[in-house]
């Protein structure tokens, strides 16, 4: 059995929550008394600057559990919850969630790799935000989309769930910025927009222009 078949036979018994996109059901300083199981879609934690735009810390997609700060280090809840597309969790009761990671070491690292996973993404965004320009702090976020989210189309392109709006978000430029960036990809031929939203026909050659800006 596969750690998400464990995880699945083991809190399928647990109330489930259904959340459209946009909602936010988990505010800062708010302390739940159980974890989330994802089963479906996508949810977001994120800060709020001083001039009140989003600032994405992590994106959760199956098979994740969150809050995992207030199970595993009692630490306060500091960030937004919110749905990106219509999603769907289970409540499991803190206790039980964490006896079950304790008492099962594969899942354990099936978790392990998917925070490794995040940390990683989120060193390189620091990287890029410290040094790296306007293009390449977007080209980085790009090619985490097409790893990690966006939906493999047959002619071997990446169809992006992410708008300019939500890349703005997850890099910490301005709506304006990321579109001036997006056009210059489109002149290269690095990227598509359509009304399917962003498109990269080839993530090889986008990493090829990521890598040149290093």
């Amino acid at each position: 059995m596969t750690p998400r078949e464990k995880i699945h036979q083991a809190f399928e018994k647990y109330p489930k929550r259904s959340y459209p996109k946009g909602q936010i059901f988990i505010f800062p300083d708010e302390t739940p008394n159980h974890l989330m199981y994802i089963i479906k879609g996508r949810v977001r934690s994120y800060d709020v600057s001083y001039r009140g735009s989003e600032i994405i810390v992590y994106v959760f997609k199956p098979p994740a559990f969150f809050p995992l700060s207030i199970a595993l280090n009692d630490f306060q809840n500091r960030y937004f919850y919110k749905a990106e597309i219509d999603s769907e969790v289970r409540l499991i009761p803190k206790d039980e969630a964490v006896k079950f990671i304790k008492d099962n070491p594969d899942v354990m690292y099936e978790l392990l790799c998917s925070v490794y996973r995040g940390v990683e993404v989120m060193l390189g965004r620091n990287v890029q935000l410290m040094s790296g320009s306007a293009s390449s702090i977007l080209i980085f976020e790009i090619l985490n989309e097409c790893r990690y989210f966006a939906t493999k189309l047959d002619d071997g392109s990446c169809q992006l769930t992410a708008s300019e709006t939500d890349l703005a978000a997850r890099t910490g430029l301005s709506r304006e910025t990321i579109n001036r960036e997006i056009h210059k990809l489109k002149k290269l031929g690095l990227v598509k927009v359509t009304k399917a939203g962003i498109n990269v026909p080839s993530s090889e050659k986008l990493q090829a222009k990521f890598d040149s800006k290093k």
